[in-house]
């Protein structure tokens, strides 16, 4: 191999850990430190006992959205899959404001598509602290959260997939897409997702 071959080589090595150390730097540039959630029994749920998890996804959620609604399978199923896999999920009920949500028009569309969903167990968000310091807006919203030093790292924020209508149309599977590259040492990509469904209320 040339001199000339073997230095555009390396440039062009130097060029890709340059950027892979940039994307990994700034999917770290958020993280938090811990917060806790209270379950149904009343008793606190702390972020930091799941620090030997590969990763955490948080979901805001609520019952009476339709977009919710039309999700909990999915994500029953996400739940399980990457369960197995050590992650953990946190489903987390947020009040949302129906007179005033930004996708009311889909959301009573989506009304009569909903059928009997599956019930998440859902974690209280005692004065929407843990929404307010994520930055979530919408229900279901998720954000995936994983491990680093003495915290946790924002890896991706936003929406589950493409198509909240129908699972079987969906084209992009961003949350299993950030969990596929997670555990695999990769950078997630796509770290960002505008997440279609009910505004959450803030009082």
């Amino acid at each position: 191999m040339s001199l000339r071959r073997i230095s555009i080589v390396a440039a062009a090595a130097l060029l890709f850990c340059t950027v892979a150390v940039g994307v990994a730097r700034a999917q770290g540039s958020r993280s938090v430190a811990d917060f806790s959630l209270k379950n149904s029994a009343n008793t606190e749920v702390a972020l930091k006992s799941y620090s030997g998890s590969k990763a955490v996804v948080v979901v805001f959620m609520n019952p009476t959205c339709a977009f919710s609604k039309l999700y909990e399978g999915r994500l029953h199923s996400l739940s399980a899959e990457y369960g197995a896999k050590g992650v953990q999920f946190l489903f987390v009920n947020a009040p949302i404001n129906l007179e005033a949500s930004a996708d009311t028009g889909d959301a009573e569309k989506l009304k009569v598509k909903t059928t009997g969903g599956v019930a998440l167990p859902l974690l209280t968000d005692e004065g929407q602290k843990v929404s307010t310091l994520l930055g979530a807006t919408k229900t279901p919203e998720v954000v995936v959260l994983q491990p680093v030093g003495n915290g946790f790292a924002v890896r991706y924020k936003g929406a589950i997939d493409d198509n909240p209508q129908v699972e079987g149309y969906a084209k992009e599977h961003y949350l299993a897409d950030a969990l596929n590259n997670l555990l695999a040492g990769r950078p997630v990509g796509v770290t960002d997702k505008r997440a279609a469904g009910c505004l959450i209320r803030r009082f």
